[in-house]
């Protein structure tokens, strides 16, 4: 949960900035000789960690385990998971004792940059003594994250032969698996086991038994729900009611999901900026724009420090509303006092200018956000494109289908150009019968690893409709591993008959 930023009170006394600035200047190089900071400096996942702490053992410096720990957390933190395994390696190889709940980490390790494999190997590794409801829960975690339904019944039904099962973290993750693999009918009796062996449920297990009806559309049992929480004397928070209207609003009860926001908005805990966003999104989704600004009103006046996040949530919800006013109101707001430049929310006004056709402001906008520093994304690209493509204007649209594929990173960007912009390619292509065109898209596709079996599949329909052929046709798609389809076939054989 964000806090308010404390305030500095300058002194008169000038010796108080100088000790600030000392002050600082040994914290900065405490920071730069910790060793955390060593560890966190080894670059994406490459980096020996193992040399680092090596080094650090040989200039007299100590490891203590707690300090080894933090670092592990600070690393899983910032999703560091490669080093932060490392460091577990290091430590046993180095004979320093790991705990159960060590272990159990280092198996979540292991799945995230190893693969489940690897977790496997190292549980079967571990002495009887160390298979703890610690390490067990670990493993089970993993196969539940990796949707592994047939090894996860059958550890979890070892769990409970163990008596490893005494909360409700084994069975929530049992029960989120069930949801994610669309059993949601298994839900209620895992429940009822729990109420059986007097495990209590938490917060999670109720929204997820909420959830399970709620994909059966049992919805007088979702709230059968909230009424059981109320018997058990379980606080129905602000993420239960968001939970609740997000049910409401996916099932087209638009009324029920605002009677929801509004219980929600009455929660006397209501701090966190998520419980506010959650607002802001879920009233864009039932088109109540009095309640998006008065989320939003709360929000500033529980944070006034807005981040970029709140501010895209918002922006995001003005533009679906369509209050043009409200949205370019919020976006200059923001454009004036923001520390960090997000291209993301100037895409939103972006379209939003597109999608009215006021062309001028979008390139004045595009114009900025270069002089900013940041790059146009392939998302602002993406947009043009769109905009272009629907006025007909195939030259201007060309010109920023190369500019991102200039920038595409083939693993990195495989969502560009998006599907739908492929598609109205293609089409564009197809009525206009412009071969030359198409050829010209299909060998950009290429370098961006985007050509498939829907593009050449077009690319025969623009030259069927250009009364045009192309002898070499099956063999470009075979030197291009496109699979030719019976449908594919028909089409061949039009365009390079033989």
């Amino acid at each position: 949960m964000a806090s308010n930023t404390s305030r500095l009170v300058l002194m008169r006394s000038v010796a108080t900035p100088r000790w600030f600035s000392t002050a600082t200047a040994t914290a900065a190089k405490d920071k730069e000789a910790s060793l955390y900071w060593k560890l966190s400096a080894l670059r994406g996942t490459e980096g020996d960690v193992a040399e680092t702490l090596d080094k650090w053992v040989k200039e007299g410096k100590s490891v203590k385990r707690f300090d080894m720990i933090s670092c592990v957390n600070q690393l899983r933190r910032f999703k560091k998971y490669k080093h932060a395994a490392q460091i577990y390696e290091w430590m046993e190889k180095s004979k320093n004792d790991l705990n159960n709940a060590d272990r159990a980490i280092r198996i979540d390790l292991l799945a995230k940059t190893e693969g489940i494999a690897q977790a496997e190997n190292y549980f079967n590794s571990l002495q009887e003594s160390a298979k703890t409801n610690k390490t067990y829960g670990a493993l089970l975690n993993c196969y539940c994250k990796e949707n592994m339904l047939d090894k996860a019944v059958e550890l979890f039904k070892k769990l409970k032969e163990l008596n490893f099962v005494s909360s409700a973290l084994s069975y929530n993750n049992m029960i989120s698996l069930y949801l994610r693999v669309g059993q949601p009918e298994k839900v209620p009796s895992l429940v009822h086991e729990m109420e059986e062996k007097d495990i209590p449920a938490d917060l999670y297990t109720y929204n997820l038994l909420m959830n399970s009806y709620a994909s059966v559309k049992d919805f007088e049992a979702v709230e059968q729900v909230l009424d059981k929480m109320k018997k058990r004397g379980v606080e129905r928070d602000w993420f239960t009611y968001g939970n609740l209207a997000n049910i409401y609003v996916d099932a087209g009860h638009t009324k029920k999901a605002n009677y929801a926001l509004q219980k929600l908005e009455q929660n006397k805990n209501l701090h966190d900026p998520e419980a506010f966003r959650m607002l802001i999104n879920l009233y864009a989704r039932t088109s109540n724009l009095e309640g998006v600004n008065r989320a939003w009103e709360s929000l500033k006046l529980a944070h006034p420090k807005i981040n970029n996040k709140s501010y895209l949530i918002m922006l995001l919800a003005l533009s679906k509303l369509g209050d043009v006013a409200g949205l370019e109101k919020c976006f200059k707001e923001w454009e004036s006092g923001c520390s960090t430049y997000d291209v993301r929310l100037s895409n939103v006004m972006l379209e939003s200018y597109l999608n009215r056709e006021i062309i001028e402001e979008a390139n004045l906008l595009s114009e900025s956000i270069a002089k900013r520093g940041p790059e146009l994304k392939l998302k602002t690209l993406d947009l043009f494109m769109k905009f272009y493509l629907k006025k007909h204007q195939l030259d201007l649209a060309m010109k920023y289908l190369d500019m991102g594929a200039s920038k595409a990173d083939p693993e990195n960007n495989k969502w560009f150009p998006t599907e739908e912009t492929i598609t109205m390619f293609l089409e564009y292509f197809e009525e206009v019968k412009d071969v030359d065109s198409a050829e010209k898209f299909c060998e950009t596709m290429r370098k961006i690893s985007r050509l498939d079996s829907k593009i050449y599949d077009s690319l025969l329909r623009t030259y069927i409709a250009a009364g045009k052929e192309e002898p070499l046709m099956s063999e470009r798609m075979k030197d291009d591993g496109i699979e030719i389809s019976s449908e594919t076939e028909k089409l061949l054989q039009k365009v390079c008959p033989k």
